[in-house]
């Protein structure tokens, strides 16, 4: 029987287990591929803690992880067009990632162009739709500045990278072990830590034109301090009545093929670069997604499934 990496219930690791499942069944407007990748997201572990997105109701268990893979198509549901048995495909999960075997939401997933691997393409689904949903939301003019909080992680780096493609001045709060990373990406570095609008305001003496928030918390309040105008601070790392509060909004996810392939064309134009830093076989599942919970991960993790 195929592998699938899962939780039994909600809680913490202990929940999680490496499973032989029977391989899914298309429905209508779905895809069924042989997994080649999967993109590892915080989100993962935010579900399996309880997490839920507006609308949704409590998962079937046992609940494969992952929201985002490329693959080959192995069969269509009824309704979906454009895709053929045999086709190299990238997109949204609709029944978990982390797995031999996925369902991929049509309406989501697009042709993987030739230039791109899977694993390079299995970042761009989630991460780097995010990031572009993100800083299309707040179009900014080209020549803005905008700062990033948690500048070096997956969506982050996909942030700083696509805000640089549209023109943007970008200023990249992270670590100071992620300066060399930050600033290879187009931004200007300042460190995280106490005292982040004063560093700011040193390093972008002109102000701020926008935020993208990936932290939320008291980062997100001190950068929302920096905007003469509010409606210029998204957030993809805080509850909408956190940011709500402070003047701004979640990031608006689109979720379209549309927006994949926008970013799928991104990449292979060099302009957005995945970085995948580490890439874990399905038996050690785990363990990436451990890197990713620990919050310190610097650009994409990527499951590998072999063929």
């Amino acid at each position: 029987m195929p592998k699938a990496y899962v939780y039994t219930r909600h809680g913490g690791p202990e929940t999680e287990a490496l499973i032989d499942l029977d391989r899914p069944s298309p429905g209508p407007g779905e895809i069924l591929i042989a997994v080649r990748a999967a993109g590892v997201n915080p989100v993962d572990w935010k579900l399996r803690e309880g997490f839920r997105r507006p609308g949704e109701s409590e998962p079937a268990f046992p609940t494969v992880f992952g929201s985002e893979a490329a693959g080959v198509v192995v069969e269509a549901g009824a309704g979906v067009t454009g895709f053929a048995v045999g086709d190299e495909v990238f997109g949204s999960t609709a029944q978990g990632g982390y797995a031999e075997y996925a369902l991929l939401t049509a309406d989501v997933t697009a042709h993987k162009p030739a230039a791109l691997s899977f694993g390079a393409a299995a970042t761009l689904p989630v991460a780097a739709a995010t990031a572009y949903d993100g800083v299309r939301q707040l179009d900014l003019p080209g020549g803005s500045t905008l700062l990033v909080t948690g500048a070096g992680g997956g969506v982050g780096s996909a942030v700083v990278q696509i805000a640089r493609a549209f023109g943007l001045r970008v200023v990249g709060v992270a670590s100071e072990g992620k300066r060399d990373f930050v600033e290879s990406l187009g931004a200007v570095h300042v460190p995280s830590g106490p005292g982040l609008a004063e560093r700011v305001r040193a390093a972008a003496p002109d102000g701020i034109d926008g935020v993208y928030d990936l932290v939320g918390g008291p980062v997100l309040a001190e950068a929302a301090e920096l905007l003469k105008d509010r409606g210029k601070l998204v957030t993809a790392g805080s509850p909408q009545q956190a940011v709500a509060a402070l003047g701004g909004a979640p990031v608006r996810r689109v979720r379209t093929a549309a927006v994949v392939e926008a970013v799928a064309e991104l990449a292979v134009r060099g302009a957005l670069k995945p970085h995948i830093t580490r890439t874990f076989p399905l038996e050690q599942a785990g363990q990436a997604l451990r890197a990713v919970e620990d919050g310190h991960t610097l650009g994409k993790i990527v499951i590998e499934v072999s063929a």
